[in-house]
């Protein structure tokens, strides 16, 4: 049993509640903020492996930056490049999201099939770190 089980599972739990907002978010049309919960769940995925290697006291780095954290992990070498993809295209959306010069872009670009495809590469991306995880 891994010693900071506690950790990964307040990550992943975090993730899970991210992934469930994204939907919402589509659901209700607010476009601008699937982006942004996505990127969460990744980032707060990422996180739970990064915790699954630290000292019990360490935690994870105040980062945003998907393709540090993945690199952190050990892992993005290891991504493919679809995935790898992935990480670049969410990685701006947690601070377009958040600034106003940034939103009527962003907003331009995020339709309801951009965030459906979205959703769905964040899900999958959710399930191979779950994957990981169990091993």
């Amino acid at each position: 049993m891994n010693k900071n089980n506690e950790k990964i599972n307040y990550w992943l739990e975090l993730a899970d509640y991210d992934a469930e907002t994204a939907k919402a978010m589509l659901d209700s049309g607010r476009f601008l903020y699937v982006g942004f919960m996505c990127h969460q769940v990744v980032e707060k995925a990422l996180k739970a492996v990064l915790s699954q290697n630290l000292a019990k006291e360490e935690v994870a780095p105040k980062t945003h930056n998907l393709i540090k954290l993945a690199n952190l992990c050990g892992i993005y070498e290891h991504l493919l490049e679809e995935q790898q993809d992935f990480l670049a295209q969410l990685n701006p959306l947690n601070i377009e999201a958040r600034y106003p010069q940034y939103k009527e872009q962003l907003l331009n670009a995020m339709n309801k099939s951009e965030c459906e495809k979205i959703i769905f590469k964040t899900g999958d991306f959710l399930c191979l770190i779950k994957s990981k995880l169990k091993k």
